[in-house]
């Protein structure tokens, strides 16, 4: 399975969904908090080639995106093919 990588900050419906969704998937995942670490909210601007808005979702090196292109990959049914 790939790593889960999710860039979040404090008080985000957008990141709280996000981990309710993986829960929901038996997903386990790297939370990451960019509010308490400068040089990991830059990591996540290069990884997600300067998007601000969290959560930024990654699965080893492919970006996802964030919640709602999450989201979209549950509902269309490959979200598990993709983490595989």
């Amino acid at each position: 399975m790939k790593n889960v990588t999710v860039y979040m900050g404090p008080a985000c419906a957008f990141c709280d969904a996000a981990k309710r969704l993986f829960q929901r998937n038996n997903i386990s995942y790297n939370e990451i908090n960019i509010a308490t670490d400068e040089k990991k909210r830059d990591e996540m601007l290069k990884k997600s080639n300067g998007r601000r808005t969290i959560p930024q979702i990654f699965f080893d090196d492919y970006h996802v995106g964030g919640y709602q292109e999450l989201r979209d990959l549950e509902k269309k049914g490959e979200l598990l093919k993709l983490i595989k």
